[in-house]
This record gives structure tokens, sequence and C-alpha cells, in this order.
């Protein structure tokens, strides 16, 4: 079960100890006396011939199920427990055997049949703990909580399962709850620094900056600190007061980690809350000389270039990021595409067509054509780019509150030339969304492009601030879901 973040915990060892409940034959308790001795092959041999004489026998299959699973052949032990599953429905061994394997590979009758448990044994800490790692992989935190905490007195020998109970306990903004979580997992012999980061995490959440760098302070002596340890010290230095301290440390991350987008951009991020803009620009410099064609760092070049007021500067930068990352740089105009784009853009056109087939008039699908044409980069005049013109302006005209749509097409007049009408399609935008990134940017786009130059540092202004708000706000997300990612790495890698 390690792949759910649990041990290997087997249901089925209960049913060794007494794999049939209720009536048993001679047979039947000779073959379960040698499966407690681990005799697989001498079970598998009489059962066969048991199973011939009696074939419609649930317990029998159950038991072969058991023999097959203790060989390691888990998919003939999985069609076995279901043939017993098929003859009697609610026999707990067989939906404990099934549940077991299908747990552990990953199969979609996993929750029916744990469900069926819980069912007929609601203590069972074990089907709670792996419904709740179920939940926790598919995302459903309330569900996950509810099973960890039914499965309390498996967890503390469950380290993984314990960081997965503390991660849901952070989305649903238990804070609290989750360092109390993430305290056990560190009284773990078998902690690692992963469980240490979870957290200090949680600790500077819980604005309590010096519990968190207490919690790190044994990563350092150890010598295992990397770039994400002394990322997550500078912040608590910060947050603690000690700016002297967090610039060394967030220092001593990049000169670990040079090639880390993310520590750059939370540097400039400290140089603007002390209006140190132009040491921010100087570190920014160096990201960008590493990472030239690293959207982020355009962007935080340019929040910093508006608060110097070298304006050419910032839209430049802006400008740059807009084209290395046009779904990312400037806003969240693309924040719904279907995921698949980011691989598969030609799939993503497809798919989108052929839903518009059957719902024509979908103006949420109307945008998403034009958005995935657009990111193709069609030339003024050519069918993509006509096509991605007409779908946002169908997709306007049906909803008119869609501003995602009039972004697409502020873009398209722009490219087309239409300065203009660019302007006016960012302006309802605005209207709709004031903090719009995407159509304050085209704005200025289009106003520069037509001349009128005088606003526009007001606007760069405008969209540096809420730039900055929401690079600061997407760090204190990024913080905590570094550590999960950082932890999914590690257990991919474990043999």
């Amino acid at each position: 079960m390690e792949r759910g973040g649990l041990c290997a915990v087997i249901i089925v060892v209960a049913a060794f100890a007494n794999p049939l409940a209720g009536q048993t034959s001679a047979s039947t308790e000779t073959i379960s006396g040698i499966l407690r001795s681990r005799q697989f092959d001498r079970a598998l041999q009489l059962l066969h011939a048991e199973l011939e004489r009696s074939p419609q026998d649930a317990k029998l299959w159950t038991l072969d199920g058991i023999a097959l699973s203790g060989k390691g052949e888990k998919k003939e032990a999985l069609a076995a427990y279901r043939k017993a599953l098929g003859l009697s429905p609610d026999y707990l061994p067989a939906l404990e055997g099934a549940a077991q394997i299908e747990y552990e590979s990953g199969d979609k009758e996993a929750p029916q049949h744990l469900h069926q448990i819980l069912q007929k044994s609601p203590d069972n800490p074990t089907a709670h703990a792996m419904l709740a790692v179920l939940s926790y992989r598919h995302g459903d935190c309330l569900t996950a909580v509810k099973n960890f905490e039914e499965s309390e007195s498996l967890l503390d020998s469950q380290p993984k399962a314990l960081q997965q109970y503390g991660d849901c306990l952070i989305r649903l903004k238990d804070v609290e709850k989750a360092i109390s979580v993430f305290e056990r997992a560190t009284t773990q012999p078998n902690a690692d620094a992963t469980t240490y980061l979870r957290l200090a995490s949680a600790q500077l959440l819980a604005q309590r900056p010096k519990d968190a760098l207490a919690t790190l302070q044994p990563l350092l002596q150890n010598n295992r600190a990397d770039s994400d340890v002394l990322d997550l010290m500078a912040s608590a230095y910060e947050a603690d007061g000690n700016t002297p301290e967090a610039v060394r440390t967030l220092r001593q991350a990049i000169v670990a980690d040079p090639r880390n987008v993310d520590l750059y951009v939370d540097f400039a991020n400290l140089s603007m809350d002390h209006q140190s803009y132009q040491v921010g620009v100087d570190m920014i410099n160096a990201g960008i000389a590493l990472q030239p064609k690293a959207a982020p760092l355009y962007v935080a070049r340019g929040i910093l270039y508006v608060q110097l007021a070298q304006y050419d500067r910032a839209e430049d930068d802006f400008e740059n990021a807009d084209t290395l990352d046009p779904r990312r740089s400037m806003g969240s105009a693309a924040e719904g595409l279907v995921a698949v784009q980011e691989n598969d853009p030609n799939r993503a056109l497809a798919t989108v067509r052929a839903k518009l087939r059957k719902t024509p008039h979908d103006p949420f699908l109307l945008y998403l054509k034009a958005q995935i044409l657009a990111d193709r980069g069609p030339n003024p005049g050519s069918a993509d780019f006509r096509e991605a013109l007409e779908s946002a302006k169908t997709a306007i005209q049906l909803d008119p509150s869609l501003a995602a749509a009039r972004d697409i097409l502020a873009k398209l007049y722009i490219q087309a030339g239409r300065n203009e009408a660019a302007i006016e399609q960012c302006r309802r935008a605005l209207r709709t969304d004031p903090k719009d990134q995407t159509a304050l940017y085209h704005l200025i786009q289009a106003l520069r492009k037509s001349g009128h130059t005088d606003g526009i540092p007001v606007l760069l202004k405008q969209l540096a601030d809420l730039r900055a708000g929401a690079t600061k706000k997407e760090a204190e997300h990024n913080r905590y879901k570094l550590v999960e990612q950082q932890a999914a790495s590690t257990e991919k890698t474990q043999p």
C-alpha cells in the first residue's frame, strides 16, 4: 500500500487468522491452517480439488485469492476474490482481499469495496485509512480528513499518511490542527526533511516564524539544507522582522540553486517590500543571464522598473514575458484552458471543436477555441486568425460578461492593427473585472500603438501593483505546494 502513502498493512491478515467466519468444513480448516503456515502452493493444490467439487463456494474462492496473493500473483488473486463476491457480494474476507489489491493497483472499484467493508465493520481503521488516501489523491480533502480521523490508531505508524492528513487540513484552513499532525510525523524514526518542511510551512501560515525557524534548524545542523529549506528560512526570518538574515539566507539559497527562478522572484518581492528596487533589478538580471526564457523573471523586473519610473523598460519586460508565456505571464485569461493544451494543442483544439458540434452556442467553448487558435500565433488574415476572431466575437455576443474572450479579441485586434477596437474591448473587460491583468496589459499596448501615451505610466503602475500582489499571493500558495510536489517526487523515485 506504499503507493497511496501507507505501508503494507494487509487487510486480509485477519482472514489468515480466521478466514472463514461461520460454518467451516474439515477441508477448509485444514487449508486455513496451511495458509497460516504460508504453504501457498500446497494450499492451492488442495483448493483446486475442492473447487472442482464445490465451484459455487465463496469461501473456497476467497481462500484461493489469499493463497494466490501470498504468492504475489495479484491479478489472479483479484479474479478469485471477485468470483467469491459474485457468489456472495457481502462476504467480508473477500471484500477485504479485493479492496487490498485494488487499492494497491489503483483500481476504480477500490472505493466501492472499501465502503462495503465499512458498512459491515464501521470501525475498521485500515479501510478508513485507505479511503482517506484515495480521497486525498482525488483532491477530496473533506472526505479524506473524516476518514483519517477514523484511522487515528494506524497513523502514528504511517508517516506518509500523517503528511497527507496534514496537507488536507492545510487546504481546509485548519492550520493549527495540521501543525499538530505534522509534529506527530516528525517524531517518527524515519521522518525526513520533507516532514520538517511541511511543519515549518504550516507554522509560517499560522504566523509562528520563530517556531518555523526552530523546526528548520536541524536540517542545517545535519548539513542537509537545500535551496527549499533556505528559501523557507528566509521567509521565516522576514516574517520575524530579521530582514538582514532573510536577505543573507535567500542569497545563500540562490548560490545553492542558481537556476531556480522562484528564488529570484522571492528576492524581487523582498526588494519591493523594502523599496530596494535597484537591488532587486540587479538580482533579477543575474537570474535572466542564466534563464533568459523565464517569463516570471521579466514580470518581476518589469514591476521593479515601474517603481523606478523606468516605464519603457517595464513595458519591454512585460511584452517579453507575454511573448515567452502568453498563457500565464500577464494574468489568468487562459486559466480555464483544458490541461491537455499544455502538451498537445492540436488535440485540445480537436476536442473543443467536437464539443462545439454538439453545443455550438456555448460561449466558454467558443472562447477556448479562440484561445487555442490565438496561442498558435496565426498571421493576421490567415484562416486560423479569422476563425479565432469570429469565435471570440461570437463568445462575447452570447455572454457579454466573459472578460477572457474580450482579452483574446483585444489581442487579435492589436495584431491586426485595429488598436481602437482593442482599446474598447480592454476597457469593457476592465469594467467587468478591474483586476484583469491581461486586459490592462493589452490596453497599454493598444494605447502605445495608437499614440495615446499620456496615461501609460499610471496604467503601468496599476499593472505592476496588481502583478506584485498576485505574485506574493501565488508565492504564499506555492510555498506549501512546493513541499507537496517535492514529496510526490520522492515517492516516485522510491524502489
